[in-house]
C-alpha cells in the first residue's frame, strides 16, 4: 500500500513536470518526419531549403546539429505541431531556442513564431501572412537594424514591441528567450541573461490611450482638428513690447549716410568731361537704425496653448494582455538575403526554470567548444591569408626585376648581365655539390 502511495505519487510529480513542456525540438535524428515544409513561394522559385548540419564549428558536432537556412536571397517557411493546444490563462509562457548566424548574417531575420490553432487551414502554405499569436527573435539588416523583435497579437493585430532590444551579431550560437507572465509583465533572455523587461501596458500600443485631446476644445486655425479654435482671450506672447517707451527726439532725423569728409576731388577730374563731382558717402556712425521699444515680460502670458486631455471613450482595459489562447504551432518564417543560419534547441513551456535548465543541458554543454574551435579556424584562415598576401607581394616584386631588362619597347630593352667564368666556375661546384 505505502509502496503504490510511492509510485502514485512519483507519477504525479512526473505528471506535472512533463506538462511544463509544452513542445521540444533538439533536431535529433528523425527531425524531419516533425517538421513540415510550406509550400509558400515554391511556384516562383524563391522558396530556400533547411539544412540538417551542426556548421563549420561545434562543440559536439551530433548535439549541436540544427537546421541551417539556405541558398542565399531565398524566402524559408517550416514549422511542427505541439501536442496539444496551449492557452496561458493564468500561467506563463516561454518560447526559447538557439540561433548561430555563421554566415555573419547582413540582412535577414532569425525568429520563431508561435501560431493558434485557428490557423490550422492555412499552414501548408504557412508564409507572411498567415496569422500568429507571438514572434520573437532577432533581426539584422545593415547597421540600422539589429534587434531582437517582440511581437504579440491582440485583438487580430499585430503590436511591436516599442524598446529596442538588441541582438546578437556574432558567428556563434546564442539562446533567446522570452517570458511572457499574467501580471502583464515580459522579460528577454540573451544567453539566460535579462536583457530587458517591461510592462505590456507600457511597452506595447495594444490599448487605445486611456486619455486623448478634447475634440471640443478651442484650438488655433493651424491646428489638424477642424472642430475647434484656441480662446480668442489666449495670449501666447511670452514677450510685448514696452508700451511706456517712447521714441527719443530727433532719432528720425539722423540719416543712415553722410558724405565722405577725407574724400578730395581727384587731380585729373575735368568737370568738363567727366561731369560734376560728388563726394562719395559713408555709413554714418552716429546711426542708430530703425528705432524699435524695448521689449518687457507680458503680464498676459498664459504659455502655449494645449487642448485639454480628456478620458479615451475608445478605451477599454484588459487585465489578459498577456493571453494567447489555442497556441497550436511552432515555425520559422524567414527571408534572407546571406543565408547559413542555423536554428536549434526549441523550447515552449511555462516554466522558466526549465527553459533554463534546457539551454544549459544543449546550448550550456558546447558553447565553450564552439568557441574555441570558431576561433582556431578563424586564426588559421588569418595565417593562409597573410601567407597568401606575403606570397604575392613576393611575385609582385619579382616582377618588378624582371621588368628591367624585359620591356616592351625592343629598342630600350636592356641585356641582362652575361656570366663571368667565375660565375660559371662557381656553378659547376655547386652541381658536384649536389
Amino acid at each position: 500500500m505505502k509502496l503504490g502511495a510511492v509510485a502514485l505519487g512519483c507519477l504525479c510529480l512526473l505528471a506535472v513536470v512533463s506538462a511544463d513542456v509544452l513542445f521540444e525540438e533538439k533536431f535529433d535524428a528523425g527531425w524531419d518526419k516533425r517538421w513540415q515544409k510550406s509550400s509558400w513561394k515554391e511556384s516562383d522559385g524563391s522558396a530556400g531549403k533547411f539544412t540538417w548540419t551542426a556548421g563549420k564549428w561545434y562543440g559536439d558536432e551530433e548535439a549541436d546539429k540544427g537546421i541551417q537556412t539556405g541558398p542565399d536571397s531565398k524566402y524559408f517557411a517550416l514549422y511542427s505541431e505541439l501536442k496539444k493546444a496551449y492557452t496561458n490563462e493564468d500561467k506563463e509562457l516561454i518560447v526559447q531556442f538557439s540561433a548561430k548566424h555563421e554566415q555573419d548574417l547582413d540582412c535577414g531575420g532569425g525568429y520563431i513564431k508561435l501560431l493558434p490553432a485557428s490557423s490550422g487551414k492555412k499552414m501548408k502554405d504557412f508564409g507572411g501572412e498567415t496569422p500568429y499569436s507571438v514572434m520573437f527573435g532577432p533581426d539584422i539588416c545593415g547597421y540600422s537594424t539589429r534587434k531582437t523583435h517582440v511581437i504579440l497579437t491582440y485583438d487580430g493585430k499585430n503590436h511591436l514591441v516599442k524598446k529596442d532590444i538588441k541582438a546578437e551579431t556574432d558567428q556563434l550560437t546564442h539562446v533567446y528567450t522570452l517570458r511572457l507572465m499574467p501580471n502583464n509583465t515580459y522579460e528577454v533572455y540573451v544567453d539566460l541573461k535579462q536583457v530587458e523587461s517591461g510592462s505590456l501596458y507600457d511597452d506595447f500600443d495594444m490599448l487605445a490611450p486611456k486619455t486623448i485631446k478634447d475634440p471640443k476644445a478651442t484650438m488655433s486655425e493651424d491646428w489638424d482638428d477642424p472642430k475647434a479654435t484656441k480662446p480668442e482671450d489666449w495670449d501666447e506672447r511670452e514677450k510685448i513690447a514696452d508700451p511706456e517707451d517712447k521714441k527719443p527726439d530727433g532719432w528720425d532725423d539722423i540719416p543712415a549716410t553722410i558724405v565722405d569728409p577725407d574724400a578730395k576731388k581727384p587731380e585729373d577730374w575735368s568737370d568738363e568731361d567727366d561731369g560734376e563731382w560728388e563726394a562719395p558717402t559713408i555709413p554714418n556712425p552716429e546711426y542708430k537704425g530703425e528705432w524699435k521699444p524695448k521689449m518687457i515680460d507680458n503680464p498676459a502670458y498664459k504659455g502655449i496653448w494645449v487642448a485639454p486631455d480628456i478620458d479615451n471613450p475608445e478605451y477599454k482595459h484588459d487585465d489578459k494582455l498577456y493571453l494567447q489562447k489555442d497556441i497550436k504551432y511552432v515555425g520559422f518564417e524567414l527571408w534572407q538575403v546571406k543565408s547559413g543560419t542555423i536554428f536549434d534547441n526549441i523550447l515552449v513551456t511555462n516554466s522558466l526554470e526549465e527553459a533554463k535548465k534546457f539551454a544549459e543541458d544543449t546550448w550550456g554543454k558546447t558553447k565553450d567548444g564552439e568557441k574555441e574551435m570558431h576561433d582556431k579556424i578563424k586564426e588559421e584562415k588569418k595565417k593562409e591569408e597573410d601567407a597568401k598576401k606575403t606570397d604575392d607581394d613576393a611575385k609582385k616584386g619579382g616582377d618588378d626585376d624582371d621588368d628591367e631588362y624585359d620591356t616592351e619597347d625592343g629598342d630600350d630593352k636592356k641585356e641582362a648581365p652575361k656570366a663571368t667564368l667565375e660565375d660559371k666556375a662557381e656553378d659547376e661546384d655547386e652541381k658536384d655539390e649536389l
